[in-house]
């Protein structure tokens, strides 16, 4: 059967290079077309010349009609906002659309105006039912869903790992669902490409800083699907904070046990239960804890419990890339059960250490 073939528009930022990266040798999966808006016209070996793609393409722009003719999918890593432009008419020509920004995580398009408020302001939308229609793409969770959507939204990195920790045990109702805390800490490349002055080597470096402390954009998206899975609505805080690192992610969730007779082994025993045909996501023995080096530059997900008997908390660890599993991984893995394939197919899950 003749390879599928993928569009990749926002190519030269880092969700698309590291899309890029994972297709260059991915055994189904043919690179069609680069799409880009600054970068359009120019040869990929002038933008990215540590990355070489056969012939050398050059990047255009993200025409629908263009992409619609050159591919069977498009991944889209483009800034929040830019991508509802760009679904729309690619649904309409039959394409199938992995969106890796912000722009479909939300059921409600309401919803993401209220969290997106300045994207909103900028660029107008009318596509309620494409926010409805859109599968939140974690693969672990929806994946007969992805199979057949359309449209994936794929998580952001930060509820990737959070939730992996978090849905085993909010499904069999062993938490009590006030008071959940999750403190999440990632490395720079978070913040994307372009240039930022937080993400200055002299401001950033030999310091760990919070943001967002109340109100972080995904805390509504962890939020979200916590709810579904529980079946009522939850709230939850989220703190995340910039390590000095370029990649990586590091989740720890606090919930009270509603069964203090729980131990760590078995919660270790639930985990691998909920995980069992998830190749991509490994739960940890009682005592070991994951380390974001062992996931980087692949698409795996390492969990891990403890019990504080003293307390009757339990604390859920869950290490991720950020760039990876936490985005463009996940997109893959996604494309591979759209297409039919295995859901590791041409995915890394061998850590590069130390």
């Amino acid at each position: 059967m003749a390879n599928k073939r993928v569009a990749v528009i926002g190519a030269s930022g880092y969700g698309g290079l590291q899309t890029l990266r994972l297709l260059h040798q991915h055994p189904a999966l043919d690179i069609s077309f680069l799409g880009g808006e600054r970068s359009s016209g120019k040869r990929w070996s002038e933008l990215v010349p540590f990355l070489p793609l056969a012939g050398d393409p050059v990047v255009q722009t993200p025409d629908p009609d263009a992409i619609a003719a050159a591919a069977d999918y498009a991944v889209l890593s483009l800034p929040n906002g830019l991508a509802a432009q760009l679904v729309p008419p690619l649904l309409q020509r039959g394409v199938r659309v992995v969106d890796l920004s912000a722009d479909y995580r939300f059921s409600s398009l309401g919803r993401w105006q209220e969290v997106y408020a300045s994207e909103a302001l900028e660029v107008p939308r009318s596509d309620d039912d494409l926010c409805a229609e859109a599968v939140y793409g974690l693969p672990e969770w929806e994946a007969d869903a992805i199979r057949t959507a359309r449209l994936i939204a794929a998580p952001g990195c930060f509820p990737t790992a959070s939730l992996l920790g978090l849905l085993p045990f909010l499904n069999q109702g062993l938490i009590d669902t006030t008071g959940i805390v999750i403190d999440a800490k990632t490395g720079t490349s978070g913040g994307g490409r372009a240039a930022k002055e937080h993400l200055l080597l002299a401001e950033c470096s030999e310091a760990v800083a919070p943001y967002g402390v109340v109100g972080h954009r995904h805390t509504s998206e962890i939020e979200q699907l916590a709810s579904r899975v529980a079946g009522h609505e939850i709230q939850l805080q989220f703190t995340p904070h910039l390590m000095p690192m370029v990649r990586g992610l590091l989740a720890t969730v606090y919930c009270r046990l509603r069964d203090p007779g729980l131990t760590a082994e078995d919660c270790v025993t639930l985990l691998a239960s909920a995980y069992r045909q998830a190749p991509c996501v490994e739960v940890l023995p009682v005592g070991t804890y994951p380390s974001t080096k062992w996931v980087r530059q692949t698409n795996r997900a390492l969990l891990s419990v403890q019990v504080d008997r003293r307390t009757g908390q339990l604390i859920v660890m869950a290490a991720i890339d950020n760039l990876v599993k936490g985005q463009a991984g996940q997109g893959v893995q996604c494309l591979n059960l759209m297409a039919g394939l295995e859901p590791t197919a041409g995915l890394p899950l061998l850590p590069f250490y130390p």
